[in-house]
């Protein structure tokens, strides 16, 4: 059994890996190049900022960071293992692509560790097209298959419910995209399984992206899907900013702001 602190380095070390695999594929497919900065955490830690605006990424966000701390009295009662400590520390990746061409669609990722008293991963993937293709959702929820079904059968049905219900607009009685999937708290008390499983939802998302945008990023499309890409941003920006928990978490544990809204697309339009 693995000792806390050497777990924390481990999985440290996997997302910055993790981060290097992302930024070298999408620079092979645009031929721009990713613009790095760290950040300092207000207590201990921080991370970096990978962003590049290229040829079919219009804006692409590669974000790692590894920060400790203690949560603030009213957040604390938010999370997990903290009744005998406000302690914490988090280690994690978030990608967030958008794309030039409304013909390929928005992808987000991340995965993160936790520790607090008590320790889990969570994260997951998913997909935001501007307009609906088949084939592409297909080919997307089978890479998440693949991550999921050597560990748990149970595990791509119940993190395909919860990706669709997490990622959903209330206020417009909508879903975000065409979903993926999503898990937290996940500890099996088998530590090595577990992070093998988090690195596999994370080689998979990085076949399932690179392969959706080497399909379509050379199609033309009209001013008239460009714009319906503009609007379906704007429902994008509209989650992260109002429900999107992650988004919560950094900036009520003093994360960088600049990388908590990285997540923005470039431009954005509400009608």
């Amino acid at each position: 059994m693995e000792k806390i602190a050497e777990k924390k380095h481990h999985a440290a070390q996997w997302f910055k890996e993790l981060r290097d695999q992302f930024c070298s594929s999408f620079q092979k497919i645009d031929g721009g190049e990713f613009k790095r900065k760290k950040w300092n955490h207000k207590e201990e830690g921080g991370g970096e900022i990978s962003i590049m605006k290229g040829k079919v990424f219009e804006k692409v966000g590669v974000n790692i960071s590894t920060v400790s701390g203690n949560f603030s009295e009213e957040y604390r009662s938010k999370i997990k293992g903290t009744e005998n400590s406000p302690k914490y520390w988090a280690s994690g990746i978030s990608l967030v692509a958008h794309m030039k061409s409304p013909k390929i669609p928005a992808f987000h990722f991340n995965t993160r560790f936790l520790v607090t008293g008590e320790s889990w991963f969570g994260g997951g993937a998913d997909m935001t097209p501007t307009t609906v293709n088949k084939k592409d959702t297909k080919h997307f929820h089978d890479k998440m298959k693949e991550a999921c079904s050597p560990y748990n059968k149970k595990y791509y049905p119940e993190f395909k419910k919860k990706c669709d219900e997490y990622f959903y607009l209330p206020h417009r009685k909508e879903s975000r995209g065409e979903g993926g999937i999503f898990f937290d708290y996940l500890n099996t008390g088998h530590w090595g399984k577990d992070f093998s499983f988090v690195k596999d939802v994370g080689l998979r998302t990085l076949e399932a992206i690179t392969e959706i945008v080497k399909l379509h990023k050379d199609l033309q499309w009209s001013d008239n899907e460009k714009e319906a890409q503009l609007i379906k941003r704007g429902r994008y920006v509209e989650f992260n900013l109002i429900w999107d928990r992650g988004t919560l978490f950094g900036l009520k544990t003093g994360g960088a702001t600049e990388a908590i809204m990285m997540s923005m697309p470039p431009t954005a339009k509400w009608i």
